[in-house]
This record gives structure tokens, sequence and C-alpha cells, in this order.
């Protein structure tokens, strides 16, 4: 079917582009200071390398109640300014003056004292984040109705959240600078306090000036208050079994899976290489080649990778485009082989541009199909429609891997005999490392176009859809 120019009321405004973007920019800038952050549990705060990943995973069950029925409130909210926007206001604000507050820990006190103090804020945490992520992932999924203005509206935002993940590399050397701070507990103090505030300016911009449905408009809705939210949870769970009965969405969260998480578990593969293998433990010589690697590849997903996937996508489908994109990402991983080059350090750039097409391309695609599988699910279920169950099950998914990723990532480490306190490695340690650092992305990619080869939402299936539900319901 031949692309059809989307209509000048389907396309979402430039400044609302923006604002939705500055939403992400936040929403990969806190997970991606965490992760940074949770380092100095262990050489800043002396925690316990145990306790210190038991509050990387125990959050994620935490995580696994309060998504969904964040999304389900969501979903069912009226209010004059919409479903999503109220709660993205304050959940901005929260998620920013709790993530300050998580991270004002004093090193002098006891371990136990600061791992109590961290679990329980770090849940304090989850909910202020919970009640921002959740309904701006729903309110993407609602700005437009057009097959391919969804791909462009994704293709913006991601292009501005990646800017999170030029930011979040330096935050390694930053933060041990003896230059800037005192010690490195006071680093990840301040560093909190600034990373807090420019999340909290722009997380409230996409509650400002976004817009998306109102669950008045949508007929078949169930009335929330604060005394009949427990009533309702019986439709909760109704909501989530629809979503898992539906076939498209299972594949995207399968594919999602499968392509983030067997990077994460390799995520900090590359530092180790660069550090034991091209500078054999020398961390003076290697000073910041690596945040360079991390900047780059974010850079590169940002102004180089969306745009031709973007097109890509419009031109030959989603799913074709997804399916390219994962290909050429399997050929970057394999040519770290050759370009982890001790006698040539820039050579480990040439892969950046191909793996890059892997992580640039998912979430781009990924949560345009979703918004696309929202109006299937409206088609087959009727109202009120979902997009905040959706994006809170999407997103659980991502979470789980992560925190799976974790685990996986240590064992593999202990697997090949790394010794994270050594000064060099063995050349065996070395070389199963490296062999680990192509397999497992190669491997998970591979699998994820297995999954995605037949998916069934063709942009045809999906304009076909829309005209039925606009036929039946009118236009919201």
């Amino acid at each position: 079917m031949p692309n059809v120019k989307t209509a000048t009321a389907d396309k979402v405004p430039i400044g609302q582009k923006a604002a939705f973007g500055a939403g992400h920019l936040v929403l990969n800038l806190l997970p991606g200071a965490l992760g940074v952050f949770m380092f100095f549990l262990l050489t800043a705060f002396g925690m316990d390398p145990f306790q210190a990943g038991l509050l990387g995973g125990l959050p994620r069950f935490f995580d696994a109640i309060t998504d969904p029925v964040m999304g389900f409130i969501s979903d069912n909210t009226s209010s004059k300014y919409g479903r999503r926007r109220p709660y993205i206001f304050v959940g901005a604000i929260l998620s920013a003056i709790f993530f300050i507050m998580l991270w004002q820990m004093d090193e002098n006190n006891s371990s136990t004292f600061n791992f109590w103090y961290f679990l329980i804020m770090s849940m304090v945490f989850l909910i202020g984040n919970t009640m921002f992520a959740t309904p701006l992932v729903g309110l993407g999924f609602e700005m437009t109705t057009d097959y391919n203005e969804r791909t462009r509206l994704m293709a913006f935002s991601q292009t501005v959240g990646l800017i999170a993940w030029v930011i979040v590399p330096w935050f390694w050397p930053l933060i041990p600078n003896a230059d800037l701070f005192d010690t490195q507990a006071d680093g990840v103090r301040q560093m909190a306090i600034y990373v807090g505030i420019g999340c909290l300016l722009l997380g409230v911009l996409p509650a400002i000036f976004c817009r998306g449905i109102d669950a008045a408009n949508m007929g078949n809705r169930k009335k929330l208050t604060f005394k009949t939210i427990f009533s309702n949870l019986g439709d909760l769970i109704a909501s989530i079994k629809e979503a898992v009965k539906n076939k498209p969405f299972m594949k995207l969260c399968g594919a999602t899976f499968l392509v983030f998480n067997g990077y994460q578990i390799v995520a900090s593969f590359s530092f180790f290489i660069i550090v034991f293998f091209l500078f054999n433990g020398d961390y003076g010589a290697t000073g910041t080649w690596p945040a360079w690697f991390g900047s780059i590849g974010a850079l590169v997903s940002a102004f180089f990778v969306i745009p031709i996937v973007s097109a890509m996508a419009n031109k030959w489908g989603k799913k074709n485009a997804f399916i390219i994109s994962t290909a050429i990402s399997i050929v970057g991983y394999i040519l770290k082989w050759w370009t982890f080059d001790p006698d040539n350090v820039l050579l480990m750039f040439i892969p950046v541009p191909f793996m890059s097409f892997g992580l640039g391309s998912l979430f781009t695609l990924m949560m345009s199909m979703t918004a696309d599988v929202c109006d299937l699910d409206e088609l087959r279920n009727g109202m009120p429609r979902k997009e905040g169950t959706f994006g809170a099950l999407y997103w659980w998914v991502v979470k789980l891997g992560q925190g799976l990723a974790l685990v996986a990532s240590g064992l593999v480490l202990k697997l090949i005999g790394f010794e994270g306190d050594a000064a060099t490695q063995s050349v065996e340690t070395l070389t199963k490392l490296r062999i680990a650092d192509i397999v497992v992305p190669v491997v998970t990619a591979a699998l994820a176009i297995w999954v995605m080869w037949k998916y069934s939402l063709s942009e045809e299936r999906a304009k076909d859809i829309k005209a039925q539900l606009e036929e039946r319901r009118g236009v919201l």
C-alpha cells in the first residue's frame, strides 16, 4: 500500500514534539544517572557488594506492582487537563525531589543504615518516577493517530532522549575528580542535585505543552475515586489479561527484551575491554576513552541512526525497518573482534555506527508500533483505550530485563574468571570476555529478528483499523 500524506490534523506541532522529547530526556537521564551513581555505593559509601546488588534488584519487584496500577489509573482519569498531564506534572516534581534525597547519604553512617535508607528512599523515588514515566509513555501513544506520524514523533523524542546518554558517561570521570569534589561521596551528593534540578525543569514541559485524549470523551470508562480504586482491581487485572493476549504486543515485548537486555548484559564489558585489553589495566592511560566511546555512540544514534530508521520505516514499514536495523547492529558487534586493537585505539569507534542501529532504532520503532497495537486493542475490546496499561507493561518488561541483565552480567564475568580488583587480567580471561561481548548481543539480536519475522500489524492493516474505529466512534 503506497504511503499517504499525513493529514494536517494528525501532525504533532514541533513545540509539542520538543516538550515530549524533553520528557524523554528525563526518562533516560534519571535511570542513566542512577546506574552510574550506584557504582559509588561501593567506593564512596563503603557498601557490601551483595547489599549493593540487592539495592539494584529489589526495587524491580516494587515496579512490577506500581507500573500497571499507574497505567490503569491514568487510562481512566478524567480532568480538564486530560488523562495523563496532571500525573506527569506532579510526578516530575516528586521524581526530582526524591532523586536528590535518595543520594544525600552520609558516608560516615554504617553500611546497614545506608542500606535501609537507600532501599526505603528507592521505593519512595519509584512512586514519583512511576507517576511521571508511565503516563508520559501513554501520552505519546495518543498524541497522534497517524501511522507514520507516530514514528516521526517517537524518532524525535528518542533523539532528544539520547542526549542523556551523551551526558551520563561523563559522570564516571567527574565524580572521582579531586579538583571538583572533596570526596566521591560529596561528588555523588552534588551531582544528584544538578541532575534533579535539570529533570524537574524539563519534566514538567510535557504536562504544560502536550495534548492527549480526555477520558471524558471516551464513553465506557471506569470511574475512579479514592473510594472505588480498590474495587476496580478486577478491571485492572482484566486489562492486563487483554494486553497479554494481544499477540503483536507480546512480539514487541519479546523483541525488545532480547535486543535491549542482550546489550545490557555486556554494557560494562566494553569498559573493561578498553581498560584491560587496550590499556593493560592502566586507568591513567585509559583516561576518558570509555566516556568518549559511550557519548559518541549516543550521538551517532541520535543524529545519524534515528533519522535513517525513521525514513526506512516510512518507506518499507516499521517491521522491516526493525529487521534491517537489527541485522546491521549484528555486523557492528562482530566487527569489534578486529577493531579493538591495542596498537590503534581509534579503531574501536569503527563499529559504533553499525551497533547504534540496534538501540537507536529499538525504542523509536517499538513505541510507534505499540501505539498501533493500542488501536488494535480498542477494535477488539472497545473503550476505554489502554495506552497507559500497554505502556506500563512494555516498560515493566524492559525494567525486568535490566534486573536480570545485571545478574547475568555478573554471572558471565564470574564464569570467565574476571577479577575486578586485579591490576591486570589473564590473556585467557580477556579472550573469553571479548567473545562474550560479541556473542551475547549477536545471539539475542538474531532471536529478536526471528520473533518479529511474522509480526502482522502492517501499515495497511493499521490504517484499516483506524478507519474502522473512526467509523464506529468518530474521531477522538
